[in-house]
């Protein structure tokens, strides 16, 4: 664990350093704070529950919103912000499938098996495509726009707990093998 905190340390300390150079001046008074790159148990724990909240917001809003709410909790920025990348291409879909079965469930309608097409309007004429994508919203969209905060939610406090949970095994670890080290395990047993 010391070797992985220092590693991460050191790292964080080259991104740390970016904000020295001339072209991000105008950040600086926002993110040079000790507490945005602190690597912390309660710290990281809280930067992994908001980069699990955040990775499912939509499309490029994603790193967006973790860094806000890294801000704004004042809670380590580069691991909310690598925390958004759980989401890709490969994940996205079931993810919000997820989402919409959980909306459906909360809302009490569970013979809602699938999740209904997106109308094929045209891209490129909103008067055709617009009242197409209202209509889907109001009769469809209610369970997705429930489900994706509440999955975001559970996501959030199973990140959290696992992280603190995580830590706190590692340092028990760290401590067994430090007692065993010194010999002091057997002044306890006898």
């Amino acid at each position: 664990m010391a070797k992985l905190k220092r590693w991460v340390r050191g790292k964080m300390d080259i991104a740390h350093g970016w904000l020295q150079a001339p072209p991000l001046r105008f950040v600086r008074p926002y993110l040079d704070r000790p507490e945005l790159w602190s690597v912390q148990r309660r710290n990281v724990a809280r930067a992994v529950a908001v980069g699990m909240f955040a990775g499912l917001m939509p499309g490029p809003t994603q790193m967006l919103a973790a860094g806000l709410l890294a801000l704004l909790f004042r809670i380590n920025l580069p691991v909310a912000l690598i925390c958004t990348l759980y989401t890709n291409p490969f994940t996205y879909l079931p993810l919000y499938f997820l989402a919409f079965r959980l909306g459906t469930l909360l809302l009490g309608d569970a013979a809602a098996v699938t999740m209904p097409q997106m109308p094929d309007g045209s891209w490129h004429d909103i008067a055709l495509w617009g009242p197409q994508l209202l209509h889907w919203l109001r009769e469809y969209g209610t369970p997705l726009l429930l489900g994706v905060p509440v999955l975001g939610l559970i996501l959030a406090v199973t990140g959290y707990c696992l992280v603190m949970l995580a830590w706190r095994l590692v340092v028990q670890r760290h401590w067994q093998q430090r007692k065993t080290q010194r010999g002091s395990h057997r002044k306890n047993t006898q």
